[in-house]
């Protein structure tokens, strides 16, 4: 690298709006030993800037999870701000692997932060809920093979709806002095067509997730849909605040970080 980043006079932030199949990758985060979206992301935007880069992320998505709306944000010097949207396009595109793209590249002031100043993530979970295999779709769905009630689940998903301490629908050791509270401020189901093949979707917002947050909600929600559990059971995992007491996490293959959204004005476009 041509230049240590603490010799270097920042001028201000850029912020990367990606798009990625999570298949092939550990998560997002950088590990050790291991291949993650991260790890792809920094080695690209350093070979193209000549120096090491610190990334910001707006949401860690686990193993195998997809995303079209994941934002990351590093400090960036003056002479980085010329950079163009064309050429952050093209270096992206010819030095990223196929299966991650740069969808969108902005400018934001200097302390602004992809993770710290996201007001709200919306995450989909798509489930092939019949008989049939999925076949276009079939690497980001949850191929569930059996019809769900999603009238059943979408009126025990309103009993998540609100701020609430969420421990039972996380991963146990990441919740070990954490707090564990959360805002989810919408969710929805929707029959949608994916490719020509139906999907349920179900979309979520929030104002932060816990790992494994939404994967076990779409767990807990198909035991309802299954009919195996009350609608009111939910509610009553919730206010356990046990792992215990929820039901399954869903496979990452249906999970897509869809969005995140900032206050107005905190990116701007550029040319």
């Amino acid at each position: 690298m041509a230049e240590d980043t603490d010799s270097l006079e920042m001028a201000g932030t850029i912020v990367c709006k990606l798009g990625y199949d999570g298949a092939a990758y550990s998560g997002f985060a950088e590990q050790p030993s291991v291949i993650t979206v991260a790890g792809e992301l920094r080695r690209a935007i350093e070979t193209l800037l000549r120096r090491p880069v610190e990334l910001t992320c707006a949401g860690r998505t686990d193993a195998g999870v997809h995303a079209i709306g994941q934002y990351v944000s590093f400090l960036a010097t003056r002479a980085e701000l010329e950079i163009t949207r064309t050429r952050w396009l093209r270096a992206m595109d010819a030095l990223l692997p196929r299966d991650i793209a740069l969808g969108e590249v902005y400018h934001a002031e200097p302390g602004f932060s992809a993770r710290f100043d996201a007001q709200a993530r919306t995450y989909t979970y798509r489930i092939a809920d019949r008989p049939d295999r999925p076949v276009l779709t079939r690497d980001h769905v949850w191929w569930h093979r059996m019809p769900l009630d999603e009238d059943a689940m979408e009126e025990a998903a309103q009993l998540l709806v609100g701020e609430h301490d969420f421990k039972s629908f996380c991963k146990v050791a990441s919740s070990v002095g954490k707090p564990t509270c959360r805002n989810v401020i919408a969710t929805s189901f929707a029959r949608e067509i994916e490719l020509g093949e139906e999907v349920l979707a179900f979309t979520i917002t929030g104002n932060a997730f816990l790992h494994s947050m939404v994967r076990t909600i779409v767990g807990t929600l198909v035991e309802v849909g299954m009919h195996r559990r009350e609608i009111a059971w939910v509610g009553e995992a919730l206010a356990a605040c046990d792992r215990r007491a929820a039901g399954p996490t869903a496979p990452a293959r249906g999970l897509t970080f869809i969005d995140v959204r900032y206050p107005e004005g905190a990116l701007y476009e550029i040319g």
